[in-house]
């Protein structure tokens, strides 16, 4: 479980493809012991399993179905990559609980810069899942917890202040750009037992 509350990115070092999987190195700041292999990192919003270590580089496996569903088939190296430890029990949640499960991927539409906040306008691609876009609720896009500003039809906005832009690969995203996302966990449960 994460929190969406992004600290520290590293950059596509190596990437390695088979027919169904991809075996990928990021080369990144944020410090990792041996201890930790097997612990879940939140690499661009997808939970995936630290399996190697070496110096400054963390190493996963990704398998076919998180291809599938995430912008991960279109990796290139030395792309950069926002990055999350799990949280601890007892930690500060400052984001909303994020599991890693990436839903699907969304289109850039449109960015407009006011007063140096990105707004960004998306369209999510599983045109099912639309049903769960409301409006003031958490998402995360490319790991980082954010609110839904608006909604409009089979697209939806989000607010991204300096300080986010700063510390995330967010401030790279560009227009048709396609970005990870996973929406608000409860909203599911709801929809799904309401129904």
């Amino acid at each position: 479980m994460f929190n969406g509350i992004i600290y520290n990115t590293g950059n596509i070092h190596s990437i390695n493809k088979t027919k169904n999987s991809l075996f990928i190195g990021i080369k990144s700041k944020l410090r990792f012991n041996l201890k930790e292999l097997g612990s879940s990192v939140c690499c661009d919003g997808i939970c995936l399993t630290l399996v190697k270590i070496k110096k400054n580089i963390i190493y996963f496996y990704i398998s076919n179905e998180t291809l599938m569903r995430s912008n991960f088939k279109f990796l290139k190296k030395k792309q950069i990559i926002n990055l999350e430890k799990s949280i601890s029990y007892g930690q500060k949640i400052s984001g909303h609980f994020i599991q890693g499960h990436v839903d699907s991927v969304a289109k850039i539409r449109n960015i407009k810069i006011i007063d140096k906040t990105w707004i960004i306008n998306l369209q999510i691609l599983n045109k099912n899942l639309t049903k769960f876009l409301i409006e003031k609720a958490s998402i995360s896009i490319n790991g980082v917890s954010l609110t839904i500003s608006k909604v409009i039809k089979n697209s939806f906005e989000i607010n991204i202040i300096p300080h986010t832009l700063k510390l995330t690969n967010l401030r790279n995203l560009k227009n048709k750009n396609l970005v990870n996302i996973e929406l608000d966990i409860f909203s599911k449960y709801i929809h799904k037992y309401s129904n």
